[in-house]
């Protein structure tokens, strides 16, 4: 597959709309620089990732696996492969992979997380993921699958999310939300003009 866009090239256009990706931005920008930080293979200790936020259409609830290394709630992400043709394709594909669903639907074209952080020693040489994340929506009829890393997938309400998420995320997914909410009232008042 031929590569759409770069790494880096994605996140030097992206403007993050929160203060807490706003003050990684630049830090993302040079790693992403150095291409072998976005494969694993080429970047052992510490790579980009991408990552699937997936909601309903009525952003009420999530779908969130159970990672069975991690041993917690979180959504749905993983390492960019050589032949994914962008970020946002890794993330979209990480998603259908791990949730069994067989169609997601980008909410937006941009990133919407940014999640630098440090692993533990059962995810094996990877020390460090720098996660680029992408919202997307799901029909909460289609049947679900559980993936060979995880050991639950389920839809939550983002008002009742379960114990045991991984730190931080109800704060990323409200910052998510936020964003998706903020862009959806923009492109609306934008057709209005």
């Amino acid at each position: 597959m031929t590569r759409e866009e770069s790494p880096a090239q994605t996140l030097e256009t992206w403007s993050p709309q929160h203060a807490v990706d706003r003050a990684l931005w630049s830090e993302y920008v040079s790693f992403a620089q150095n291409a072998d930080h976005a494969f694993r293979e080429l970047s052992v200790e510490q790579h980009l990732t991408s990552s699937a936020f997936v909601f309903d259409a009525e952003l009420e609830n999530i779908l969130l696996c159970f990672h069975g290394k991690g041993r917690f709630w979180v959504q749905f992400g993983g390492h960019i492969e050589t032949s994914d043709a962008s970020l946002a394709a890794a993330a979209q594909r990480e998603g259908l992979e791990e949730s069994g669903l067989t169609e997601l639907t980008p909410l937006l074209s941009t990133p919407v997380d940014l999640d630098r952080h440090s692993l533990s020693q059962s995810f094996g040489t990877c020390r460090v993921h720098w996660d680029v994340g992408y919202a997307f929506t799901a029909d909460r009829a289609a049947s679900l699958q559980v993936s060979d890393e995880s050991e639950s997938v389920a839809w939550w309400p983002l008002g009742g999310l379960p114990e045991g998420c991984v730190q931080g995320l109800a704060e990323r997914i409200d910052r998510v939300v936020d964003t998706v909410r903020k862009h959806r009232s923009d492109h609306v008042e934008g057709r209005s003009h």
